[in-house]
């Protein structure tokens, strides 16, 4: 029986209803967040790629790696001390942050702290009236780069570390450098834990003291083992693994954790807590200066390959760079990051995949708005989805004319979540699309690579555990390093 007009005119308004007590959804609406997503802060540190760590303070006078905490204030002078030289220097390197050893586990202090007695106050530096944080923290506002502290709780000099008082000390000594020095992007926790100048340990309170972090500094990320904003990698050799999952599963992981390395390294498939994770490793074998090392600072091609291993998998790369006892970057390590940014401008200046044809074998209900020509665009908060329920789906890059290609960047929109469990690159030859890679998570970064071939086709195929939402594509030749 037809419906008559004036029903037919309301009909609309009330089947809407129905949809939304149903909990249905019109498939061109944006698809829904999958599993844990990021916070604000954590979106914001996932935009980053590559930043300096810098250690420094009396073990870059002694030549050790972990001080005792029993060493003079006094031997901490560098004469020739230059935080500009720094800045400038890691700015040109393509770095975008520093993050320094504020308080090592010998607890000397490189700000004068009015709750230590082992600072840079008692030191012969600027006669005793330097503070490493208020150079440090100007000199990265001039040059652009972002200022991160590290701040071991253990302390091997302070007479109240093993006692109730010495968790309300640390938290005043953290309070300071995080209220004295503007903004801070990232506050690095040791989970390092021995003993201090009474014999005993401190039983560390890790949530006090990022209440500290947050009060104070409320868009700063939190690292440590277990976060609780980004977790480290799992060893210190600046390496991801080709399976590397944004999320972990509440509770697992907490600060200075034993043995769990290899779940460190590749997050929780089926985890409910967003905690990505960051690379650290050191250009020179050891973390703070020693001259016998000038000469083994890491070659253009172990940096590369540690590119590809943390920035290429999914994490951020906080390459270590020690300070010399002049209080400088030394030539040798300046000379290697210079070369290390031009590697990168040839490997990745020209990305083959703009201006090409984007053909994806599903669209969100066909709406422009959710079409594969979004992975190409530029535009990081644009995206190709699929229609809920379709998990697997492949698209087709068709360039203008054929060219080299041996690596391919892929991009999730992680504001919806991660979702990709595997990937398989194809290339056209002779006619026959034939696959040379295969990848499994890709997460806020991943990129797959593959012999050099000449091609003017490329295929990617994807299975996810929820409809695909991929924010970009990119196609380059990487050249080789020279060693």
């Amino acid at each position: 029986m037809p419906i008559a007009e004036p029903m037919r005119r309301y009909l609309p308004l009330l089947v809407l209803p129905l949809l939304i007590l149903s909990g249905c959804r019109p498939d061109d609406d944006p698809p829904n967040a999958f599993g844990a997503v990021p916070s604000a802060r954590q979106l914001a540190w996932h935009q980053l790629h590559y930043y300096a760590f810098i250690h420094f303070g009396p073990n870059t006078f002694t030549d050790l790696e972990w001080g005792h905490g029993d060493e003079r204030p006094e031997v901490f002078n560098p004469g020739s001390f230059d935080a500009r030289q720094w800045a400038r220097t890691f700015r040109d390197a393509g770095m975008e942050g520093i993050i320094i050893t504020a308080k090592h586990h010998d607890g000397f202090a490189l700000w004068p702290s009015e709750y230590s007695t082992h600072t840079v106050r008692e030191s012969a530096w600027r006669d005793g009236s330097g503070d490493v944080l208020r150079e440090l923290s100007d000199a990265c506002r001039e040059y652009g780069l972002k200022f991160g502290v590290y701040v071991s709780p253990w302390d091997r000099n302070h007479p109240k570390y093993g006692t109730d008082e010495y968790n309300d000390v640390f938290k005043s000594m953290l309070g300071e450098v995080l209220s004295d020095y503007g903004d801070v992007f990232e506050v690095w926790f040791d989970g390092a834990n021995g003993e201090g100048p009474n014999g005993k340990k401190q039983v560390y309170d890790f949530p006090g003291f990022a209440d500290v972090v947050r009060r104070l500094q409320p868009q700063a990320v939190i690292f440590s083992d277990g976060g609780p904003d980004i977790r480290w990698i799992g060893n210190e050799n600046g390496y991801a693994d080709t399976t590397n999952w944004s999320t972990v599963r509440a509770g697992a992981f907490y600060p200075g954790i034993p043995d769990v390395n290899d779940q460190l390294q590749h997050g929780h498939r089926d985890g409910d807590t967003w905690l990505p994770g960051e690379a650290d490793v050191s250009i020179r074998p050891g973390w703070f200066y020693h001259r016998a090392e000038d000469d083994k600072v890491k070659s253009v091609a172990a940096l590369a390959e540690i590119w590809f291993r943390s920035v290429g998998m999914n994490a951020n790369l906080l390459l270590n760079i020690p300070v010399d006892p002049r209080g400088l970057v030394h030539q040798n390590d300046s000379t290697r990051l210079m070369e290390f940014r031009e590697w990168r401008d040839n490997a990745f200046t020209e990305d083959l995949a703009r201006g090409s044809l984007v053909v994806a074998s599903n669209v969100r209900a066909g709406n422009q708005r959710f079409d594969a020509s979004n992975l190409i665009d530029d535009d990081p908060e644009s995206y190709w989805a699929t229609d809920d329920g379709v998990n697997n789906a492949s698209f087709d890059l068709t360039l203008s004319e054929p060219a080299a290609v041996n690596a391919i960047l892929l991009q999730e929109y992680i504001a919806l979540g991660q979702r990709v469990d595997s990937v398989t690159i194809s290339v056209e030859r002779m006619g026959t699309m034939t696959p040379v890679a295969f990848g499994t998570t890709i997460g806020n970064r991943r990129i797959v690579r593959f012999p050099r071939v000449e091609t003017r086709r490329v295929k990617v195929e994807l299975a996810a555990r929820a409809p695909l939402v991929l924010s970009n594509v990119s196609l380059y030749d990487i050249p080789p390093t020279d060693g």
